[in-house]
């Protein structure tokens, strides 16, 4: 079956193949059919139905309220015109379970003690990000990170509760024995599992413990085995610049995703440096250059936009597919329900176990960290980067009122 429709989003004309997704969100829409009632009927969640739906309506097959979670209507648009990086159709929790973790790395941006909530709390802030995501008209995904996630002595009864609730879920964690993944499998397949590497094997277990990254690249190999897939994040600074790109050589083919942040200069991170700015602009070229390459080196810094701007290209949706998302796309919450706008640095909006998420996310101080850095308000890709907060915190500077010192941009 052939599928043929005029997208309301740009008007154009689009035709593809029919597939289950497209024709089960038709028929639902077609004949009136309620998502509960669907669901008591056959072998799909509340949640999965509701999904589908979700993907038909960003897809335009269907009609449906656009989604909720938007930039505000005095947000800068500088130069960009694509409403796509001004909507987002999903909405990320980043939890860290625990503090609890196997390493002690130099850049750690918190070693402090936090106990975790109860576990029914903690299915509590499942239930609670279900109906903010229903009430805002978005998909939810919920990325577990720590300290290491995996040592959260509940942290398989709620992987199972976040994935019997159909939100995407990837874990964020360290290397672990190859049947705690087949378990988390039986389960659901997680979006992807994503590993730390902070260089070259010498200076990485500088950094993170003798025998990391032979560990590291052990489960790397296991990962791929059993199929699944695979990110690694690197955290730049001035001592691994020039590692980067040889450590992404020697992952071509063991890894699906290479990403990398730049350093944030908070907690023990404080000990480090990150790169001139001129020297930052350097290695953001070579890497370009090298992603052309090498389809797994992805791109994610909002500067790199500068360089897209500069090259007449597109932009790209930067850190989080919106620029500086922090508040805005996605929230991080911590162990004890304290939630931030973005983890890589002190940022609380509330406590979401608390007060709720909607509560949190709708809070001035939430709305202050959505609205970003005031120097950036004139930007021309303002909507697509935004710098990094974090890295303006770092630097010992208002990350509301002063931009990246990183920044490249001419005449800025």
């Amino acid at each position: 079956m052939l599928l043929l429709w005029r997208s309301p989003w740009n008007g154009r004309v689009v035709a593809r193949a029919a597939g289950p997704d497209d024709l089960l969100a038709l028929k639902l829409v077609v004949e009136s059919i309620d998502p509960n009632a669907a669901a008591a009927g056959g072998p799909l969640s509340v949640s999965a139905i509701e999904n589908v739906l979700a993907g038909a309506a960003d897809s335009g097959i269907i009609l449906a309220p656009r989604p909720l979670i938007r930039r505000a209507d005095d947000f800068p648009r500088g130069e960009v015109t694509d409403e796509s990086f001004f909507i987002s159709a999903g909405f990320t929790l980043q939890w860290h379970l625990t503090q609890t973790c196997d390493l002690h790395c130099r850049h750690c941006y918190d070693r402090s003690s936090r106990a975790a909530v109860p576990l029914a709390d903690a299915l509590g802030v499942l239930d609670d990000l279900q109906s903010f995501c229903r009430d805002r008209k978005v998909t939810g995904s919920v990325s577990l990170s720590g300290g290491n996630p995996l040592l959260h002595p509940n942290f398989t009864d709620i992987y199972r509760a976040a994935a019997e609730r159909d939100f995407g879920l990837c874990i964020l964690g360290n290397p672990a024995p190859r049947r705690q993944i087949e378990e988390l499998i039986d389960i659901r397949m997680p979006g992807f599992f994503q590993v730390s590497l902070e260089g070259l094997p010498e200076h990485n277990d500088w950094v993170r413990g003798a025998g990391h990254f032979e560990r590291t690249t052990a489960f790397l190999r296991v990962l791929k085995e059993i199929g699944v897939s695979t990110m690694v994040m690197l955290t730049l600074t001035e001592q691994n610049i020039d590692q980067v790109l040889p450590l992404a050589e020697k992952l071509r083919g063991l890894v699906d995703d290479f990403h990398f942040n730049r350093l944030a200069m908070v907690g023990e991170g404080a000990n480090l440096r990150l790169p001139s700015r001129e020297r930052y602009a350097r290695f953001l070229v070579d890497y370009l250059e090298a992603a052309d390459r090498d389809p797994a080196l992805g791109i994610k810094d909002n500067l790199i936009n500068i360089l897209r701007r500069d090259r007449g290209a597109p932009p790209f949706g930067g850190c989080t597919g919106f620029g500086c998302g922090a508040a805005f796309n996605f929230i991080a919450l911590l162990p004890d329900g304290e939630a931030h706008a973005c983890r890589k640095f002190p940022s609380p909006i509330g406590n979401a176990v608390r007060d709720g998420i909607a509560a949190v996310y709708d809070s001035a101080t939430a709305r202050a960290y959505r609205g970003g850095c005031s120097a950036c308000r004139d930007c021309e890709i303002r909507p697509v980067c935004g710098g990094c907060l974090a890295v303006a915190h770092g630097f010992g500077l208002d990350p509301l009122r002063e931009r990246d010192p990183l920044c490249f941009l001419a005449g800025r």
